[in-house]
């Protein structure tokens, strides 16, 4: 019995394979269209995709087109290939103001720029990208049922841009290029009040400014371990329960100590 099903099973997708292959072949633009269907609704994004890709251009200007445009778009994404989603949902807004599957065009358009947004340690020109076509979706559709999912995702690019802007200024530490370190970590504070690496930056700045003022010539030690104080007191004021709290404090006793000395 076992055996039997397996026959039919195999008969039946080479049946399948061999009826692909001939609407792939097949100068009926009809046949191709009623098989990429099908297989859209099965959910065989890779083969449907492969038709549609053929009958797109015939269709253009004609009743179907709407909806084979859409389809085709669909099929891209599914099978991750975003820079052409993206492109043909783009298209299909486009071509297509008034449809009703506009929206969610709209959407699928905007997701397939996030799809390509990289990890943070890599240039991040295409999370910048992506967040402004999310945030053009959130501002034309204000009620969408995928408000959420947009914004989820906004948040979640610029989480990825703070963190690249927040290891940048945290490599220069590293290496001890301290006047940098403080340059980024304030410009980082300035461009992303909101973050949730601020606690992070704040120390890292007083870290920063600590190491440099020990390491400067007498002459700019004293003005620069005040700027350095002045920078442990903006982090004990923020979080005063910070979990830098029992470093910042050494630094600080290091700081007053130093600074005693410029009095005598």
């Amino acid at each position: 019995m076992r055996k039997f099903l397996y026959l039919i099973l195999a008969v039946a997708t080479l049946a399948s394979c061999s009826e692909y292959q001939k609407a792939l072949k097949s100068e009926d633009t009809k046949v191709k269209y009623k098989l990429a269907e099908r297989l859209y609704k099965e959910k065989k994004f890779k083969k449907s995709s492969r038709l549609f890709e053929q009958i797109v251009p015939k269709f253009r200007g004609k009743p179907q087109g709407e909806r084979v445009t859409f389809m085709y778009g669909r099929t891209l994404f599914e099978i991750e290939q975003y820079i052409v989603s993206g492109y043909q949902f783009e298209r299909f807004a486009r071509s297509y103001p008034k449809s009703d599957s506009v929206e969610v065009a709209s959407f699928y358009e905007a997701k397939s720029y996030y799809m390509q947004s990289p990890r943070f340690s890599i240039d991040q020109r295409d999370t910048y990208t992506a967040i402004n076509k999310l945030q053009g979706f959130i501002n034309n559709y204000p009620d969408s049922e995928h408000l959420d999912d947009a914004n989820k995702m906004v948040d979640e690019l610029t989480t990825k841009i703070e963190k690249k802007a927040y290891e940048i200024a945290k490599q220069y530490n590293t290496i001890s290029d301290y006047k940098a370190a403080i340059k980024a970590t304030e410009n980082f504070l300035s461009d992303f009040p909101g973050t949730s690496f601020r606690e992070d930056a704040m120390y890292l700045r007083l870290s920063a400014m600590y190491n440099l003022a020990i390491r400067s010539f007498e002459t700019l030690m004293e003005d620069r371990l005040n700027e350095a104080g002045s920078a442990y007191k903006s982090l004990v004021k923020f979080y005063p329960e910070s979990k830098y709290r029992e470093e910042a404090d050494k630094i600080m006793a290091t700081i007053t100590e130093e600074l005693a000395k410029f009095s005598k």
